[in-house]
């Protein structure tokens, strides 16, 4: 019964190499969009409000194509295969790991959606509730991550 309990963990596989794929999926489709917003840029005399907008707007897929390969890779890491070769900045030694650097794309994310509202005229109105939201959720991840966050062993 424990061999099969423990088999179990494969269960992950597929949802990490979905989360990867998504990710490079998500990636590309960022990559492209700020390629456009450079042709755009030269053929069209795009303005620069206009080619800030498109540009944050293709960060932003980037950002949660980076989101996603930190959850695919974490997730493989944490269940299938602990010496999988990532940069040690991207090495996932439990959950609170896998957490805390989900917390930092999140938070990069949320600063490139709000520059992204400030520099759209056609949204000006909305500059201070995305800025107190954003805020607000930014607090609370940290607030968050300070009160799950394990204590050091010496």
């Amino acid at each position: 019964m424990k061999r099969v309990i423990g088999l179990t963990r494969y269960a992950v596989f597929v949802p990490a190499l979905a989360s990867i794929f998504g990710a490079i999926l998500l990636m590309a489709q960022g990559s492209i969009g700020i390629a456009i917003v450079v042709v755009d840029a030269i053929l069209n005399d795009l303005g620069l409000k206009e080619m800030i907008v498109e540009v944050l707007t293709a960060v932003d897929a980037i950002l949660l194509g980076t989101v996603l390969l930190v959850i695919g890779y974490g997730l493989y890491e944490l269940f299938i295969d602990t010496e999988i070769e990532v940069p040690l900045w991207l090495r996932v030694e439990d959950l609170d790991d896998l957490k805390s650097k989900l917390i930092g794309v999140v938070v990069a994310i949320l600063a490139v959606v709000f520059v992204g509202v400030f520099v759209d005229s056609n949204r000006s109105d909305d500059v201070i509730s995305y800025g107190v939201g954003a805020g607000a959720l930014v607090v609370g991840l940290a607030i968050f991550a300070f009160a799950t966050k394990k204590s050091e062993k010496t």
